[in-house]
């Protein structure tokens, strides 16, 4: 199969030890849950390689398993700048920032997976996206569409699957952006409100999910910004690509719901890859089996 995918040597190893036992293991869910499209999740924070897994699982479901495969990312759910800056006037000014529940447009998303599952044959229908350089989506023009039948859909984001928290675990703040612009817990309220009505409407349309585990949230910080030096490379100088100290506060919106995931998501999820520190794996949790 490698040959047929045109992969380095490199990835042969991935290949056999993850990529067909996992595209077997979605396979086999599919046909024993008698689905005739299957919505994969991932989860992983922020730079845990869930765009990388998620081009290869596809390609491996396509080419290794015959099976119609379309992925797309909560991020390209994000609400407009413009519908964000009134959300913030409305609710708070921390929600202008993309990221947490709340800033997602969760029924165009409940509608897209509703349309993957029942697209026919000569039937397309178009995949939002979101333009990360300039923060803010892009034209419905530059969307692509995708044609039916839908085998498979691959959803992924950094809170996708993500339980709310508590009441209770939302008196403390988390981090010094909480402290000092969130002082009452009005806005990490509303987010876990999000989370816990909208999202969870949405989370459960997935048949399974995977979980990609960093090792910490300095991994995420790393890696994040290795992602922002790759942004800007390719963006120039546009508007949204982050410095050092801007993307230090943006990682603070995602902290709490981050650490909340790392906790409970491993043995909530159906397959957990624990990534070590060079985002190799170090260890595969199998909470579900093949029935």
């Amino acid at each position: 199969m490698c040959e047929q995918l045109q992969l380095p040597d490199s990835y042969r190893e991935l290949l056999t030890q993850i990529y067909l036992p996992l595209g077997e293991w979605i396979s086999r869910q599919r046909l024993l849950q008698g689905k005739l499209c299957y919505v994969f999740g991932v989860n992983g924070g922020q730079g845990s390689g869930k765009s990388t897994l998620c081009h290869f699982l596809k390609l491996v479901m396509e080419q290794g398993f015959d099976l119609r495969t379309v992925g797309f990312s909560v991020d390209d759910l994000y609400l407009s700048k413009r519908s964000r800056h009134v959300l913030a006037r409305n609710q708070h000014p921390l929600l202008a920032t993309r990221g947490v529940p709340g800033t997602h447009d969760v029924a165009s998303g409940l509608e897209l997976l509703n349309r993957l599952r029942t697209l026919r044959a000569n039937e397309a229908t178009y995949l939002p996206s979101f333009n990360k350089a300039v923060d803010d989506c892009d034209p419905m023009e530059a969307w692509q569409t995708c044609e039916g039948p839908v085998d498979l859909v691959i959803f992924e984001g950094w809170c996708v699957g993500t339980p709310a928290q508590s009441e209770a675990s939302l008196a403390i703040p988390m981090n010094a952006l909480e402290r000092e612009e969130d002082a009452d817990g009005q806005w990490r309220r509303y987010v876990n409100q999000q989370l816990a009505g909208p999202y969870q409407t949405l989370f459960a349309r997935i048949d399974a999910l995977l979980m990609l585990k960093v090792p910490d949230l300095n991994a995420v910080k790393q890696w994040r910004g290795q992602q922002e030096q790759q942004l800007q490379a390719k963006a120039g100088k546009q508007a949204g690509v982050m410095d050092e100290e801007s993307l230090a506060r943006f990682l603070m919106h995602y902290q709490r719901l981050t650490n909340h995931a790392l906790k409970t998501l491993p043995d909530l999820a159906d397959i957990c890859f624990h990534l070590n520190e060079s985002h190799g794996i170090d260890k595969v949790q199998i909470n579900k089996m093949l029935c």
